[in-house]
C-alpha cells in the first residue's frame, strides 16, 4: 500500500477538494500508473472549498474536519498538518492544477459516519444497517435506524437537516463523531462511535450542553501525569485514564465508580466535572486515580438492549477488572488499592467488596452514598426535593407530581407479589429487571457483615442522598472501629460547596469539588 494511503487510513476520514481551473477528466495524465486528475473539479463535485495563491502555488481544500494543502511541483500533501507522500508531483498544466487521482479518490471518500448519519436523517434504516458491526446489528436494527429520527423529533421537535458541528475524539475504545443538530427545543448531540474497523458500534444521544467547566485552583498539572487505559476486552471494553502523579512511585490509587445515569469518566453534569477534579487534586497529593467512561455511557444501545441488565455489570464488574489491571501497575502499590463510590456507585460499594474473593482492595470511600434500598432512597429524595423547591419560592405543583410517579414506582417493585421471575406486565422504567433483581439489597446492612476500612463522605446541602442516610451509615456500622464519618455543612451532591439550598439548578454553573473532601480523602488514604 502507498505510504499515502496508510497514512490516511489513521486520519480524519472527511470530504475534501483542491482548487484551479475546472478541466474535463479527458485531460488526466497517466504517469507510472497514476493517472494525475484536475484539482478543482474532483473536489467540488465533492463538495469541498479550495483556495488558490496563484503566487506561491498553493492549493488548501477544506471540507468538514479536513484540511489538505498541496503546493504545485511538491511530491507531498499536507493533511490535517501531517506530511502525505504523494506518487508524482503536483503539476500545473494550461492553468489547471493535476495532482495523484488514487490519492485524491481515496481522500475525498464520504466518510462512512457521515453516510451513516445522513442515511438515519432520512429514514433509511436498511442502508445505514450496512454500516452497522455485525455483531450488534441486532441492536441497532435497520427497524430502529429506520424509526430513530422520528422518535428523536418527537422528543425534541423538528430536526435541521445539516448538522451545526461535527466533533471528532478518539479513545481506546471507539471513533467518536459527535454531530450537533438544532431542534425545536434545544442543540442534540448525536455521537456515533466506531469501532477500529471502520464500523458503527454503537450510539450516544443527549442533549447538548456548554462546557463551561473551569479547573480548579488545586490543579497544578506540573504535578502529574496521565495515561489513557482501557478496562475490561470485549463487546464492553471501557476507555479510562490513569492520573498518576510524578515521581517513580509505587503509589496507592483510587478507583472511581460513577452515580447512576450514563455519565462520562470526569462524570461530568452541567459546569462540573467531579471526578476530574478528584483525579487531579488527589494526585497533587501522592495518590493516583483511575476514571473510566461508565458502560451505559459507551455502550448505550447495547446495554440497553440487554432485558436482565444489573447493577452488578453496571457498577461492579468494570472495578474488578480494573484491580487486576492495577495490581499489575509497577507505579502503583498493590496494597494500596482504593475504591471511591458517588451516590449509586457508593451504594454498589458493599457488594464491589463482596466481589473481591482475594481482600485485594484496602479500604472503601463512600461519597454522598445512600444506605437504604434503592427505592426507598428514590421517594426519600423526591420528598426533600418538593421541600427544598418550597423553601426557595418556587411552584412545587411538577415536582409533586415527579414525586407521586416515583412512589408508585417504589410501590410496584416492594409488591411482594412482583420479582425478577414475575415482573409487571407494564413497567414504567426499563429495564424493569434492573429495579427487581436489587429490591431486597440494602447496602447498609451487607456492610455489617464486612470488616473492610472505610471513609464514609456526606454533603449537609445534599438535595439528592439526605443526612438521613449518613445517619443511617452510622447507626449500621456503629460497631466498626475502622469506619470514619465525614460531613460538611454546604456541600451539595455533586462535592462542590454551595451557599443557598441545593435543588439541583445550580449544577449547571461552573463549581469544583471542595478542597477539603480532597484532603480529608489524602488524608484517611496516606494515614
Amino acid at each position: 500500500m502507498n505510504n499515502w494511503k496508510k497514512l490516511l487510513l489513521s486520519l480524519i476520514s472527511t470530504s475534501l477538494i483542491l482548487p484551479m481551473v475546472s478541466i474535463s477528466a479527458a485531460t488526466q495524465q497517466p504517469t507510472d500508473g497514476n493517472s494525475l486528475v484536475p484539482v478543482r473539479e474532483i473536489a467540488e463535485k465533492n463538495g469541498a472549498v479550495v483556495s488558490w495563491q496563484q503566487e506561491t502555488g498553493q492549493i488548501t481544500i477544506r471540507k468538514n474536519e479536513l484540511t489538505i494543502v498541496v503546493k504545485v511541483g511538491e511530491k507531498q500533501a499536507i493533511v490535517n498538518g501531517q506530511i502525505a507522500p504523494l506518487d508524482n508531483p503536483v503539476r500545473l498544466t494550461k492553468g489547471v492544477a493535476l495532482v495523484d487521482g488514487l490519492f485524491l479518490t481515496e481522500v475525498l471518500k464520504e466518510a462512512p459516519e457521515d453516510m451513516f448519519i445522513s442515511l438515519v436523517s432520512m429514514g433509511n434504516g436498511k442502508e445505514a444497517a450496512q454500516y452497522v458491526q455485525h455483531s450488534v446489528s441486532q441492536v441497532l436494527s435497520p427497524t430502529l435506524l429506520s424509526q430513530l429520527w422520528t422518535s428523536l423529533e418527537g422528543q425534541f421537535g423538528k430536526i435541521t437537516s445539516q448538522p451545526l458541528a461535527k466533533h471528532i475524539e478518539n479513545n481506546t475504545v471507539h471513533y467518536n463523531v459527535t454531530y450537533t443538530f438544532k431542534t425545536a427545543l434545544t442543540n442534540l448531540d448525536i455521537t456515533v462511535r466506531m469501532n477500529h474497523t471502520g464500523l458503527v458500534d454503537d450510539l450516544h444521544i443527549t442533549a447538548a450542553v456548554p462546557d463551561v467547566y473551569q479547573k480548579p485552583s488545586y490543579d497544578d498539572p506540573s504535578s502529574y501525569t496521565e495515561q489513557k487505559i482501557t478496562i475490561g476486552d470485549g463487546e464492553l471494553a471501557l476507555p479510562g485514564t490513569l492520573t498518576l502523579p510524578k515521581g517513580d512511585g509505587p503509589f496507592p490509587v483510587i478507583i472511581l465508580v460513577h452515580g447512576s445515569g450514563p455519565n462520562n469518566q470526569d462524570s461530568a453534569i452541567g459546569g462540573a466535572k467531579p471526578f476530574r477534579d478528584l483525579a487531579v487534586g488527589l494526585a497533587s497529593q501522592g495518590i493516583a486515580v483511575l476514571r473510566y467512561d461508565k458502560v451505559t455511557y459507551e455502550h448505550t444501545y447495547k446495554v440497553a438492549s440487554q432485558p436482565k441488565f444489573t447493577l452488578k455489570q453496571e457498577s461492579v464488574d468494570h472495578v474488578t477488572e480494573a484491580v487486576q489491571i492495577l495490581k499489575k501497575n509497577t507505579h502503583i502499590d498493590s496494597t494500596g488499592i482504593f475504591v471511591a463510590g458517588h451516590s449509586q456507585g457508593g451504594f454498589a460499594l458493599p457488594l464491589i467488596i463482596a466481589e473481591d474473593k482475594q481482600h485485594d482492595i484496602a479500604g472503601g470511600i463512600l461519597l454522598a452514598a445512600p444506605s437504604s434500598s434503592f427505592v426507598d432512597v428514590l421517594t426519600e429524595q423526591q420528598d426533600e426535593l418538593v421541600k427544598r423547591v418550597k423553601q426557595v419560592g418556587l411552584d412545587t405543583e411538577n415536582f409533586k407530581v415527579q414525586a407521586d410517579f416515583y412512589k408508585k414506582v417504589a410501590a410496584l417493585v416492594k409488591d411482594p407479589k412482583y420479582s425478577v421471575d414475575h415482573l409487571p406486565e407494564s413497567f414504567p422504567l426499563q429495564p424493569a429487571y434492573w429495579w427487581f433483581e436489587q429490591k431486597d439489597y440494602v447496602p447498609s446492612e451487607l456492610a455489617k457483615t464486612q470488616n473492610t476500612p472505610m471513609l464514609i463522605i456526606q454533603g449537609e446541602n445534599d438535595v439528592q442522598v439526605s443526612m438521613k442516610q449518613f445517619q443511617n451509615w452510622k447507626s449500621a456500622l456503629q460497631g466498626h472501629s475502622n469506619v470514619i464519618y465525614k460531613s460538611y455543612p454546604k456541600v451539595n451532591h455533586i462535592l462542590s460547596s454551595y451557599d443557598g439550598i441545593s435543588i439541583g439548578q445550580e449544577y449547571i454553573q461552573p463549581s469544583n469539588v471542595s478542597k477539603d473532601i480532597i484532603d480529608d480523602i489524602a488524608k484517611w488514604v496516606l494515614n
